[in-house]
């Protein structure tokens, strides 16, 4: 038989968050909630995982189904009526119980709402459950304000006796320091057993799972306790004062991860990584820059103040300089991007490119070597490699009906100011005029212009400027 299975408690409503989000969907550094718990008790279960849901079941379901393949194997059952606790713990019944005897000898269940929960203390206390040859074990931290929380109630020798909820606790019951996590290891076929005989004894009408720890101290069962120093692992996300305690610190940790690796991060406390970004060693981020999604930053990076970059891929070599917004771009080794540059979706950036100010750009390929460095917008277009796209140009995409494809073959000159109306192509090797608008393609090696021819006026300057003076 196997040692440990999981079950997670992602049936609440959270009514504290007031929002339209399940709770456990909210995201702590770019992942929801429930992902940390259910990556958590599939690293440590070595047998069934099962994730309890209840409200906004169909988005929770949506959302770990879109996760299968990242947190596979486990199973999602259906808590129809909230009825607390101990009746979520009973939902799993299905799958951490087979015809016959349990999966796994001992149930690791935890809240879907604690993400600050290490892998390190959940190991703590499968060893300390190990250790003390107990029935159940019950993670507790000790709080100087514990309103709110179950409180843990100890007899003679320290031996933990019951876990009374906070709304149901006498005056000396809620002096208690010491709180009840929620996370707990059960013997699993204890764990049934006692679930189904349990009551409802208290004024919500709920079934509590704190209870099974008096049925065991009744039966002469061993219930220990393993006490975690780290509060801040510990405490469940129930309003939107703790999801910010816990970003901030998710984030720190992240930090710290990187820093750990060989990254260069100048401030720590302003600046934002996810949970799913990679860095590169000896790559430098500065104050508030913001990493997001999936993105990849290779190493000897350099990303500069007020920069965020969503779901991109940097290569090595890149400088990132201030204010630019990055979305779901490529940007090769050694390319160099802003300040103040919008890449837009579908962007690549080849080898030793060059985007620089102001420029924004969407569905384009920039090739290597090529530069836009100034005032420009182009969408929908392919530059080939060593092109100089001048100030001020801007590929018109779009008629009002449809879009239209730009293409800029290798070693183009684009002067300043210069539209290209699509569907346009510019042959290798040409150039074109400032302030042109192509709108028929222009040949390799030529020389396109639109722009009037130039008028001079002898003295005409002259004599306006006079016969302003002669009004006054």
């Amino acid at each position: 038989m196997n040692t440990v299975s999981a079950v997670i408690m992602a049936a609440g409503q959270g009514t504290r968050m007031k929002s339209a989000i399940p709770k456990v969907l909210h995201p702590v550094a770019g992942k929801p909630m429930v992902w940390y718990m259910a990556a958590l008790a599939r690293r440590v279960a070595d047998s069934a995982v099962a994730i309890v849901i209840g409200h906004g079941a169909e988005q929770v379901r949506e959302y770990l189904t879109q996760e299968e393949s990242a947190l596979s194997p486990f199973s999602v059952v259906e808590q129809v009526q909230q009825l607390g606790t101990g009746h979520a713990v009973q939902q799993a019944r299905s799958v951490l119980v087979g015809d016959t005897q349990p999966v796994a000898t001992q149930c690791l269940i935890l809240n879907g709402d604690t993400p600050l929960l290490t892998e390190e203390t959940i190991r703590a206390l499968l060893d300390a459950h190990d250790s003390s040859q107990a029935t159940v074990t019950i993670l507790t931290t000790s709080l100087e304000h514990p309103q709110g929380y179950g409180r843990v109630v100890r007899g003679s020798e320290s031996q933990v006796l019951s876990i009374v909820e906070d709304r149901d606790a006498t005056e000396l019951e809620k002096s208690i320091q010491e709180i009840n996590v929620g996370t707990y290891v059960v013997n699993t076929r204890f764990l049934f057993e006692s679930l189904d005989t349990l009551k409802p004894q208290n004024v919500q009408g709920e079934y509590y799972l704190t209870d099974i720890v008096g049925m065991a101290v009744s039966q002469g069962l061993r219930v220990s306790a393993f006490v975690t120093t780290d509060t801040n692992e510990t405490i469940g996300i129930n309003n939107r004062e703790h999801l910010a305690l816990a970003e901030r610190e998710m984030r720190q940790r992240v930090c710290r991860v990187w820093m750990q690796n060989g990254v260069t991060v100048v401030d720590p406390s302003r600046t934002s990584i996810d949970a799913d970004v990679t860095v590169g060693r000896d790559s430098v981020l500065y104050p508030d820059v913001r990493l997001e999604g999936r993105t990849v930053i290779g190493e000897s990076c350099i990303v500069r103040s007020h920069t965020r970059i969503t779901n991109s891929t940097v290569g090595n070599g890149v400088t990132i300089q201030d204010c630019c917004v990055i979305n779901e771009a490529d940007i090769e080794q050694d390319a160099m991007i802003g300040p103040f540059a919008h890449l837009r979706p579908k962007v690549t950036i080849r080898a030793r490119a060059k985007v620089g100010n102001f420029v924004e750009l969407k569905q384009v390929e920039l090739g290597e070597g090529s530069k836009a460095n100034h005032l420009s917008y182009l969408g929908n277009t392919e530059v080939g490699q060593s092109v100089n796209i001048g100030a001020g140009t801007i590929t018109c995409n779009y008629d009002g009906y449809k879009k239209e494809k730009t293409i800029i073959e290798d070693e183009v000159f684009i002067g300043s100011d210069t539209q290209l109306i699509a569907p346009v192509r510019v042959g290798r090797g040409a150039m074109i005029a400032a302030g042109t608008t192509v709108t028929q393609d222009v040949p390799p090696e030529a020389l396109g212009i639109s722009r009037p021819v130039q008028l001079n006026k002898e003295g005409a300057a002259k004599r306006k400027r006079d016969s302003r003076h002669l009004k006054k």
